[in-house]
């Protein structure tokens, strides 16, 4: 007891005497004697605190070119242990939760301290991020509204009328601020955080329903994150939620939650066309609502398309003469017309495998055609080795919040990243070595990602390439499923044809093919000149398949600003649109209300598409 007591001692002090000096040399301007307290090979990930932007430094020059390009706007004051949250050590290592304010805001962060070859406490890594506006804070806890309006009143308005008033004139009488395009959850999730900051929103979505996203998808459609991953902001999922939600339950949480937290949610809604008009500075968007047109004026116009962006349908030779049925798999409405039918699955990732799985269950003669290699990892295995220690109920029990856990999550820098998944997903393949195995000698082409760093790296870098098993790679692995591999060469009016010759009968063909850029879609919307402005949407510039380089240090162009002005990209999975909604509607905020949002290290642009 002794012993920890000390430790905990020496890491406070430790951590107390170097935000000391990180103060000091703040206050003094001093980047140069800021950027000194670091390590050689530190980092700095700011998200929005210091830069207005999602930034990444690498090293004690680049993080002083940062701070002398922001110190002076920023001016953060205040650096302290975060209370209640004791420093620890560890392996060499100091960690701390802390919090700062600045000259517009109050952010929060996590550092760690190692020794370097003196042996003084220098900075590793540091995290900053503004999570409230001064002044603008959100109407929560003692600062919630009253709700209702006691006293006599001849003219009051109840709140089911300021409602109702309120969605009729905004889009017709009055503007928006910001414009989301996309209803599924990262536009509802933004919508919400924008709706707690008043600024005036609209979220539009094509589709008769919020949720509608996930119930349009096949019917087996789980999601294969667990429940502790995927809370959305304000409202968590109850706690007897399931661990893997089904897609229908998911829709009605999206469609409930757009109504308690009074989303101006226009269904039935289609965006047709934007453009920007540089004199008035905001957009111009003819959307048509109910089939009718409306011209909407945002200043600021968000694409919350899906990360994923538009299905690649591929153009492969004889598909005009099929007879059967085709589709991406985005549009496969499940398996209860196919009984007894021949189905062609082409691709070996997530949605190939449940479509392959709930045919197979249906009575269809399944097979799957795997174009390339894939990462495949059972959902207990990382659930226990990849999730376990932020989001699963026993991190609940040991004191893990949703917030601490993403906040843990965004403090460990994208460029060492991989080598913390390296590990876990060594300790995955030594767990299922049999299922591995059984894979292997069916004939299937698996891989543990360019480096072994796994599923979640994939998906950073190129947002495919990866399985979470449920329970269809079985069939696969028992030959339940048959496997051909090889590239399509051409259909015929009953096959699939590849190119080594086999010939696969088929009433059914589904394009389990995946998706393009999320630039696709301001190319439909705006132009393809503002798409190639824009460029390749995700992606880390990592140089491994299918995310070429350079280092990018961050998602390209997701929930920062872009090369068009006023136009954001907002989506990922669950958790990301939770977390990083928060920094997208703070940047929106701030200039809602003027705030000067001076951008540091704007992303350049690489790649197109």
């Amino acid at each position: 007891m002794t012993d920890t007591l000390e430790q905990t001692s020496t890491a406070r002090s430790d951590i107390e005497s170097w935000l000391g000096r990180l103060d000091a040399a703040c206050r003094a301007g001093d980047a140069q004697g800021a950027a000194a307290l670091f390590t050689e090979d530190s980092f700095w990930r700011d998200l929005i605190a210091f830069t207005w932007n999602l930034k990444t430094c690498e090293g004690r020059d680049e993080i002083a070119a940062m701070l002398s390009a922001t110190l002076s706007s920023t001016q953060p004051t205040g650096w302290k242990v975060t209370d209640g949250e004791e420093p620890t050590s560890a392996e060499g290592v100091t960690e701390a939760w802390i919090e700062f304010e600045t000259a517009v805001g109050r952010g929060r962060g996590q550092l760690r301290l190692k020794a370097d070859d003196t042996g003084e406490q220098k900075a590793w890594t540091l995290l900053t991020t503004l999570y409230e506006l001064t002044g603008f804070e959100e109407p929560q806890r003692s600062a919630r509204p009253k709700g209702a309006e006691h006293g006599a009143n001849k003219s009051r308005e109840s709140w089911t009328e300021k409602r109702e008033r309120e969605a009729r004139e905004l889009g017709y009488e009055t503007q928006p601020y910001v414009l989301i395009v996309g209803g599924g959850q990262g536009g509802i999730a933004l919508g919400a955080r924008l709706r707690q900051l008043g600024v005036p929103t609209i979220v539009v979505d094509k589709r008769a329903r919020p949720g509608d996203q996930w119930r349009s998808r096949y019917k087996s459609l789980c999601l294969h994150d667990p429940v502790w991953y995927d809370h959305l902001p304000y409202i968590k999922f109850p706690d007897n939620w399931p661990v893997f939600a089904p897609k229908d339950k998911i829709a009605d949480w999206l469609e409930s939650y757009a109504k308690i937290m009074e989303l101006n949610y226009w269904t039935n809604t289609e965006a047709k066309s934007a453009s920007w008009d540089e004199a008035r500075a905001e957009w111009t968007v003819t959307v048509e609502r109910d089939g009718q047109p409306v011209v909407l004026k945002p200043k600021q116009l968000v694409l919350a398309t899906g990360m994923s962006g538009k299905p690649n349908l591929p153009d492969f030779p004889g598909m005009d003469v099929f007879t059967g049925d085709q589709h991406h798999s985005s549009a496969h409405p499940g398996p209860d017309a196919y009984a007894g039918k021949k189905c062609v699955v082409v691709g070996s990732n997530n949605s190939a495998f449940d479509i392959c799985g709930a045919l197979w269950e249906n009575g269809a003669d399944v097979t799957m055609v795997q174009r390339s290699s894939t990462h495949i990892v059972r959902s207990d295995s990382l659930m226990e080795i990849g999730l376990g220690d932020l989001y699963s109920e026993e991190a609940v029990a040991a004191g893990m919040t949703t917030e601490k856990a993403d906040l843990t999550f965004a403090s460990l820098p994208y460029r060492i990243m991989h080598l913390f998944q390296i590990p876990a997903y060594e300790a995955m393949a030594e767990r299922d070595k049999d299922f591995y195995d059984r894979l292997e000698k069916s004939g299937f082409e698996h891989d543990w990602g360019d480096d072994g760093s796994g599923l979640f790296m994939k998906y950073l870098r190129r947002g495919s390439g990866y399985y979470i098993d449920v329970g269809a790679a079985d069939l696969v692995a028992n030959g339940d499923v048959k496997l051909v591999k090889g590239q399509v060469d051409h259909l015929t009016e009953k096959s699939v044809v590849l190119e080594d010759g086999t010939e696969l009968e088929a009433d059914l063909v589904v394009y389990a093919t995946g998706y393009g850029s999320m630039n696709g879609w301001v190319a439909d919307l705006i132009s393809p000149e503002a798409a190639d402005k824009v460029g390749k949407v995700w992606g880390l510039g990592s140089d491994t398949t299918k995310d070429p380089g350079p280092w990018e240090g961050e998602q390209r162009n997701m929930w920062k600003p872009t090369q068009v002005e006023a136009l954001w990209m907002h989506g990922g999975n669950l958790h990301q649109s939770r977390h990083y909604s928060l920094y997208l509607a703070l940047q929106l905020k701030a200039r809602a209300e003027g705030i000067p949002t001076p951008v540091y290290g704007l992303q350049e642009v690489h790649h197109t598409s």
